[in-house]
């Protein structure tokens, strides 16, 4: 959130907030103007449209994915432990934030806003792209398979932590994501590893 204004991050903020507590659909104008105490026109003035707001959201979630990124990266030098502790900590991070995971894996509020839906698919590219460096590097010191290209294990790896925080999301986040997140690691784990 750094290109923010102190009220913008707090208008941010209070939306994850609702979103949290009563799901995407509930985040408008009105509700969220109430929710930090000020007139619809108030908060007009920080964000000209709602779509602003979640693109908001979507800077909070990129800043976090760089952050642990960098924090992966500082912790091991082996591929496959970055690769672990990055998914393990995704999982944590969704888990502390549901809201974010509900505006990241909302691919229909995107669909009719082009800046929505480019930031989601470069946020996708730079996650892959991460994904894939780590796989890569990982074959190199043969701790990954390297009959599978890196990209297609990349795909796999991002899918299934995609589909598990969404069942998560649709089960009304009813099973602890932190310990499904570690069993489905687990057996990626076993599948890639050399």
């Amino acid at each position: 959130m750094k290109n923010y204004t102190k009220r913008q991050k707090e208008i941010i903020l209070a939306a994850i907030d609702l979103i949290a507590k009563n799901g995407i659909q509930e985040l408008t104008i009105k509700k969220l103007s109430q929710k930090i105490g000020v007139v619809e026109s108030a908060l007009y003035r920080h964000f000209p449209k709602k779509q602003d707001i979640l693109l908001g959201i979507l800077a909070v979630f990129r800043e976090n994915k760089e952050a642990i990124l960098q924090a992966v990266q500082a912790e091991s030098d082996v591929p496959l432990e970055q690769l672990r502790a990055l998914f393990i900590k995704r999982f944590k991070y969704f888990s502390e934030h549901p809201a974010v995971a509900s505006v990241i894996f909302a691919e229909d509020l995107f669909r009719n806003d082009s800046r929505l839906s480019q930031m989601v698919y470069e946020i996708m590219k730079t996650n892959q792209a991460a994904i894939i460096h780590l796989v890569e590097n990982g074959q190199k010191r043969d701790d990954i398979r390297k009959d599978l290209p890196a990209t297609q294990i990349a795909f796999i790896l991002a899918s299934a932590l995609r589909l598990i925080v969404t069942q998560w999301r649709l089960a009304e986040y009813r099973f602890d994501l932190n310990e499904e997140g570690k069993k489905i690691w687990e057996t990626l784990e076993r599948m890639v590893k050399n």
